[in-house]
């Protein structure tokens, strides 16, 4: 049990920066190489950089490549060349394919992303330097990481191909819920290597650091060849107490762990359904074979199982399904070790046979889970062989009762069909890669679906107070995985209630359990090395995977306005996901556009036009940009309604009817005011300053006088101004600019400060533990710009300027006696003459709106409209 326990952290990242070379030592060196991965109660970021310099006396090209989870999302990239920074724009994929298709037609671009084998994909970037310069490569993913087996891992492919002066890892882990077990491994190490490696843990604390030296990295001290080449493996467990799993909680997001331990498996009633047409032929059957001739061995005495073969006929091993005793285990094996490929490929019929089995067969446990396991190669050739039709037949036979699992065998199979009809039917999809360990991959999915422990499993949370909420009902619950539900906390509660109902092999199960909001907080105070915002980003994250998952089966139509929302939330959280490609900028000198795209399992087919080891070049489908107005139909209806709430909630936009320009949340407070201008045009208005947090904000009015119609954003750190008009957008860091259009969507990211444009919509500059700025731009009756504060109780009590002051903390301490004579003093300070459209109301005061002006009530209805 403790080996099915067993949690390791999986991210499986792979790290190879190579380096053109002639026949004199290294001219392009890699003289620092750095992998930083914080890892957050399961949530993970991973930072790397490298730095390049050039030893030549001419010209040279270095090029960076790194090797990072399928599962993963890259959040930032950017190269910085003698000081000058050249970011990645994050943009929707229709966009930043119009650009790529240009630049391909001059013969000026390159794919940068391509899928490298089962786990990993590819990103590649290559950059000409000048003699004796410097370049510094970033690269930052995050991802949620998946428990399968038990067992997380973060796994670090280190291959640098030269010795590298300075060369670090680190990873660093915080898990509240204590942290059980630590482990180091790797492929490389030696006696010498040993002793670079250091591994601190305290109950909820980890890190491990690697850092040889030139000398431990050789292999002989006489030659400059590197031992670092292989895999760099951390592997932990974590505490488990809770029945009801684990809560936590920060600024106002929240994730909810579920993994129940100890529990009676399911007796499972499963049907193989084994491709045995021509195309399967030699090793792949072989592999077959030997894989299924393990499973067996794996079943329990209370499972009941069959076989179902097909190429263009379809043959059924027994007329019923049989309980794994040793004797028909036995006869299975025979049965097995007989299989040979011919034919065509009747998928169509061979399912639809399986489901024709559970349905007719008696004897089986009155608790226990029926599953059907599919393993094909190929495209259906024989009987039905319109994919659409099938996946339909197949849903409507299955109609909720059992789960579907499909395998595609090698790379001639459509995943898509696959994935579709798996999904469809409660079960997934997974590709086989035609390698030696076949039989292994075969034998360790089955391993994953072998213990069912829950079946038809409810999180229930309070409706009223919760926002967002990521899938929250799960059909089966496999021995060795784990839930996960995120959501925002929408109203100010002190504990947030949870119930799980579910099924047991033994019984329904009922658990409760309470978290108290503001203890769950205080657990990530004061973490130095933990992004304050990572639960709000894993809950995004969580949310855009589960949009394109239902996407997936969805109807046409639903399917346009599920890719519509993941790809809202991807521009505006600067996630390249499967809807969005990063844009990555280079020197002037340099005439190549780059591209990384985030390719997909189904686009990593074997393709006559694309050579194997090509990287993937995007396909050129338009995706929609903007949110349907029309409502959705069915069972989509609820899922796009919260994804819509927290849109509403982010954009919070000024109120177009009363011409507000300024919407102000008060620190501490559910209120909101407004504020328009009535003042005189001048050059610059000091809006605010506050130099803890380095933020410094500056507008100018119109020529109408009442409109503002520019924003300068000031950063100390890092140093950037960003220049808000009514015609674009314009980054300035390091005496260089980017502009962004208003015309499309694009995100781009600079040490951190993070710029989100929403297509004629608005701009967010955000930074961590910063106040987040949020521009609208305006349209009524022309073109003017509107001001919008997030996250305001980051403001220091030194904050100012005709808008700071609202924010200085010692205003609102304790100031319970507050009257309207004070109310009146805080609206004197704007000099610039605003005009308050909404009475602040002091606290504990109530008080009416003046004639002719809107109460709250009004404006709140109207931000959500």
């Amino acid at each position: 049990m403790e080996e099915r326990t067993l949690l390791t952290l999986m991210v499986f990242s792979s790290l190879v920066v190579l380096a053109e070379t002639v026949a004199q030592k290294h001219p392009v060196e890699i003289y620092s190489l750095h992998v930083d991965c914080k890892v957050t109660s399961r949530f993970a970021r991973t930072l790397i950089t490298s730095k390049i310099v050039n030893r030549a006396n001419e010209s040279r090209e270095a090029t960076f490549e790194v090797e990072l989870p399928k599962t993963a999302f890259i959040t930032n990239f950017s190269m910085s060349i003698d000081g000058k920074v050249y970011p990645g724009i994050i943009k929707e994929k229709a966009s930043a394919q119009n650009e790529y298709d240009t630049a391909v037609s001059h013969g000026h671009s390159a794919g940068l992303v391509k899928i490298t084998g089962r786990k990993m994909e590819q990103f590649h970037v290559s950059v000409s330097i000048a003699a004796a310069s410097k370049v510094t490569f970033e690269l930052t993913y995050e991802e949620l990481l998946k428990r399968q087996l038990g067992k997380f891992e973060l796994l670090i492919k280190v291959r640098p191909k030269q010795l590298v002066k300075h060369f670090q890892i680190d990873v660093h882990i915080f898990e509240p819920q204590g942290i059980r077990f630590l482990e180091t491994d790797s492929t490389f190490m030696t006696n010498e290597l040993t002793k670079a490696l250091t591994k601190v843990q305290n109950e909820t604390k980890a890190h491990v650091l690697f850092k040889p030296t030139v000398d431990q990295q050789k292999i002989n001290p006489e030659f400059d060849e590197t031992l670092l080449n292989g895999d760099f493996v951390v592997r932990y467990d974590v505490k488990r107490d809770a029945a009801a799993g684990d809560i936590q909680i920060v600024n106002g997001y929240f994730v909810h762990y579920f993994a129940p331990q100890e529990m009676p498996a399911f007796p499972k009633n499963v049907i193989f359904v084994i491709d045995r047409s021509g195309s399967m032929a030699g090793r792949k059957i072989e592999q077959t074979r030997d894989a299924l001739l393990k499973i067996l061995q794996d079943l329990r005495p209370e499972d009941h199982f069959s076989f179902i073969t097909f190429n263009s006929k379809v043959v059924e091993w027994k007329s019923s399904l049989l309980p794994a005793t040793a004797e028909n285990v036995a006869s299975a094996a025979g049965f097995v070790q007989t299989l040979s490929a011919s034919g065509g490929t009747d998928i169509n019929h061979a399912l639809l046979t399986a489901v024709s089995g559970l349905e007719k067969a008696e004897g089986l446990p009155e608790r226990s889970v029926s599953m059907i396991i599919l393993l094909t190669d190929g495209q259906p050739t024989s009987g039905e062989s319109n994919v659409e039709v099938i996946q339909e037949n197949i849903q409507k036979a299955v109609n909720g009762k059992y789960a579907l699992f499909c395998l595609g065998f090698g790379f001639d199979v459509s995943y898509k069909f696959l994935e579709k009809m798996a999904l469809s039917n409660g079960g997934i999809a997974r590709r086989i890669y035609e390698n030696a360990d076949a039989a292994l991959q075969l034998q360790g999915f089955y391993q994953e679906v072998a213990t069912p422990i829950l079946k038809q499993i409810e999180m229930q949370y309070p409706e009223n107070a919760i926002e967002g909420l990521t899938k929250n009902d799960f059909k089966l619950f496999f021995e060795g995985s784990e839930i996960v539900v995120s959501g925002k906390i929408s109203n100010e509660l002190d504990l947030l209630p949870v119930e799980i109902k579910a099924q047991s092999h033994s019984s329904d199960l009922t658990l409760k359990e309470e978290a108290n909001v503001k203890e769950k907080e205080q657990v990530f105070q004061n973490q130095s090395y933990i992004f304050g915002n990572f639960i709000e980003r894993l809950w995004a994250y969580l949310t855009i995977q589960q949009l394109l998952e239902k996407s997936i089966s969805a109807q046409e139509e639903d399917q346009k306005t599920l890719e519509a929302q993941a790809l809202e939330l991807s521009l505006l959280y600067s996630f390249v996901t499967p809807l969005t490609s990063m844009v990555v900028t280079k020197p002037a000198d340099q005439e190549q556009t780059d591209l990384a795209s985030k390719p997909t399992e189904a686009d990593n087919e074997k393709r006559n036009s694309v050579p194997v080891g090509d990287a993937y070049k995007l396909r050129s489908a338009s995706l929609p940009g903007r949110w349907r107005s029309e409502p959705p139909s069915g069972s989509n209806k609820k899922l796009l309604s919260v994804v819509a709430r927290q849109r509403k909630k982010m954009r919070a936009q000024p109120v177009v009817n009363v011409h507000s320009q300024l919407l102000l949340q008060l620190p501490k407070k559910n209120e909101i005011i407004c504020l328009n201008t009535d003042g005189k045009a001048q050059p610059s208005v000091n809006l605010l300053s506050d130099p803890e947090q380095g933020l410094t904000m500056t507008g100018k009015l119109g020529d109408r006088a009442n409109r503002f119609v520019q924003f300068e954003i000031s950063y100390v750190n890092p140093p950037a101004q960003i220049h808000i008009s009514t015609d674009a957008i314009v980054l300035r860091h390091n005496n260089e600019s980017t502009r962004l259009p208003w015309t499309e969507s694009a995100t781009l990211a600079i040490q951190g400060l993070s710029i989100s444009v929403e297509k004629e919509k608005s701009v967010t500059a955000s930074l961590s533990d910063t106040v987040t700025v949020k521009i609208s731009l305006m349209k009524f009756p022309e073109d003017f710009l509107g001001l919008h504060f997030l996250n305001t109780d980051r403001f220091s009590d030194k904050v100012s300027g005709a808008l700071g002051q609202f924010y200085s903390k010692a205003r609102f301490e304790n100031n319970s006696n507050m009257n309207q004579r004070a109310d009146e003093r805080l609206l004197s300070g704007l000099q610039q003459g605003f005009r308050h459209c909404l009475p602040w109301h002091p606290p504990g005061q109530a008080q009416e709106a003046p004639a002719g002006q809107v109460d709250d009530e009004a404006v709140q209805e109207r931000l959500e409209a």
